[in-house]
This record gives C-alpha cells, structure tokens and sequence, in this order.
C-alpha cells in the first residue's frame, strides 16, 4: 500500500466515531487502523462495525476504542511469502485487507486483495457484479427549487460538471453493476426521452409516463404490473458515492420491505444559542454544531410496498413510509451512508457539489 494512503487510514482510539466515520469518507476506505502515539496496531473498525454501532444506538462522540476489534487479524513483516500468506489469511477469514507489522506490533504496510492479484489482472479496476433488479429514478417533478433552470429544462437535465444530472446518477449506478433502469417522466418528458434517445447510453432504459402529478411516490403504482423483484428508487437530483450493492445487501440480510439510505451530515447553526434559567443567563453556545442523520432520497423496496400505492392517487414518499411502518414496524431500516452525497435539487446545495468538483462557480447564480 502506498505509504501516504496508508498514513491516512491511521487513528487514535480517543478519537470519535464521527472523526472516523469522517477519515472512511475522505479516503473511501473500508477499515480505519487504529493506532497508539508510535504507531502500534491497537485494534480495527471496519465501515460495518460503524455501521453496527449507530444501528444499535451508539452516539457519535463515542471513542472508537469502544467499538474497535482488538482480535484483528495481521501478518508479520518478516513472515517469509509474504504476499501469499496475506492472501490466505484473506480468504480463510473473508476479508479484505491484512494490516503487516513489526516485531514490536507497529503498523508498518496493509496488503489490499487486490495486492494479490496476478500481474494481468493486477491493475484492472475491480469488476462488479451484474445486478439485474431495475433502479427507479423519479424524473417526473417539476423541481421549482432550481429556479429559472426549470423554467426551460426538467430537473434531470441540468448540467452538472461535464454531463447533466441524471446521466451521472446512472453512471454510478451502471459502475456498480446495475444497468436496468425504469424513468418515471412527466414534466418536459419529451427533451428528456429525446436527449437520452440521442446519446445513446449503455444502459436498458423504459420510460413510464404519468398523466398527472402523483407526488413524490405515487408515480410508482404504474409499475404494478412490471415490477415483480427487489428494486431500487432514487430521485433525480442526488447523487451518491460509494459502493451501492453494500445497500442492497443490506437490505436483503435484514429481510426488510423497505430500506431508506441515510447519511450523516453536520449541520452548524449560523447563531450564537443562549443557554438560561429564571431569566439568567448560563451560557452562550457560539455557532454550534449538530448531527443528524438525513433521507439521501434513495431507497431499497420490495414489490409488496406497491400495495400501498393507490392508482392515480397522490402521495409523498414520507407518507408511503409512514405508512408501510405503521404495518410492518419491523421491516422499514436505515442503511447508514457515508462516502459522499450530493443534493443537487437546490441552489446552494447544487453550488456547494460543484465547488467539490472543482468546477468554477458564479456566486450571483
């Protein structure tokens, strides 16, 4: 492993869930070592032990001292076959990393299963399993948040960096082995039909159209006769990063009808909050700051939710939650996200995901 990306998968055991979860975001990384002062290998918390943690209720300022695996397992810098050993100890234990230490228990290498690989294969990007269950994307809206843009063009055509919106949340989509997609259209849907007509992307697309505006939701009950299997929905104006079949698995493990996407995101208030009792003050929190865990607008369904869609009728993703939970409360989850989000569907947001792309952006827009 290089040595600077390896330096930035280190951390202290003090530090918070939130910082690691911070550092798994940053380096797209799936296993955080976690290191004393000189270095030495006190344990290791995957992107599923953080996962697991804040299922189970644990607060983001906990240590991850408190949740690291200390029985981890490693490989010695002077074991002889080095390479090879990593390897079996790889797939013996089913994982995908092997941190390499000294004789003093000092991190000094991780060897990747892609370290592994034979020389022809070894530079490749990772091939991705082909996911035929189809992704939904709600193109239908008329997104009057993005304001004069949507006076000429539909949300999904916006441009965003080098393509438009909606070619890029498929592009991910497609990266990560799914290639079967279903548009529910409504708004400007002949530019969108014509200008994906016309680029011819590698994917299998159907369009469906709605004659009305059913809501954010209600557009999905035209599917009731297509859609027999799994399926994902997403809207047209966020975009995730990351590995996508990590929430499908997900989904399928917990045996849940639905599964909404969330991430983290910290918000900080632009205010100082007075702290008071009996009129007195106690104290002023200058600008603080707030975690939430927020719906990304993406989302694993089984086809029985489509029972609770009425033909023709309006309805809001929230309100189609609310309800299936109120019948199945065991059975609607939360996959905790991290790795990059971007909600394009108002200015500010869609000015702050360009600036992340580096691209150059008129503040008076």
């Amino acid at each position: 492993m290089e040595k600077n990306f390896l330096k930035s998968l280190l951390i202290l055991p003090d530090k918070s869930i939130k910082q690691g979860m911070q550092k798994l975001s940053e380096t797209f990384a799936k296993i955080l070592f976690v290191v004393n002062e000189d270095d030495k290998l006190l344990g290791t918390v995957t992107d599923g032990d953080i996962r697991r943690g804040i299922i189970n209720g644990i607060r983001l300022n906990t240590a991850l001292k408190e949740i690291m695996n200390t029985k981890f397992i490693s490989v010695n810098i002077n074991c002889p076959n080095l390479k090879n050993k990593a390897k079996e100890l790889m797939q013996k234990h089913l994982i995908e990393q092997v941190p390499v230490i000294d004789d003093n228990g000092l991190i000094i290498d991780a060897i990747l299963w892609f370290d592994c690989l034979s020389h022809e294969t070894e530079y490749q990007e990772k091939p991705k399993t082909t996911m035929k269950i189809p992704v939904i994307i709600m193109a239908g809206g008329k997104g009057t948040r993005l304001d004069p843009f949507t006076k000429i063009l539909p949300k999904s055509l916006i441009p965003f960096g080098d393509k438009v919106i909606i070619e890029h949340i498929m592009d991910r989509f497609y990266k990560n082995g799914f290639y079967k997609f279903i548009l529910i259209l409504n708004y400007r849907k002949e530019m969108i039909k014509m200008y994906l007509n016309e680029n011819k992307p590698p994917y299998d697309i159907k369009y469906i159209e709605e004659n009305d505006y059913f809501g954010t939701a209600g557009g999905l009950f035209l599917l009731k006769n297509m859609i027999k299997e799994t399926f994902i929905v997403t809207n047209c104006d966020t975009i995730l990063e990351g590995e996508y079949v990590d929430f499908y698995n997900w989904h399928k493990e917990r045996n849940n009808l639905i599964t909404i996407v969330g991430t983290h995101k910290e918000i900080t208030l632009p205010y100082g909050v007075i702290n008071m009792e009996n009129g007195l003050l106690l104290d002023i929190d200058e600008k603080p700051k707030f975690d939430f865990f927020i719906n990304t607008g993406t989302y694993v369904f089984e086809p029985d939710i489509l029972k609770f869609i009425n033909d023709c009728e309006p309805i809001d993703m929230d309100k189609l939650i609310y309800n299936v939970k109120s019948i199945y409360k065991e059975k609607v989850g939360i996959f905790p996200h991290w790795g990059g989000w971007f909600d394009i569907g108002q200015w500010e947001e869609y000015k702050k995901s360009l600036k992340h792309l580096g691209e150059k952006v008129d503040d008076a827009v």
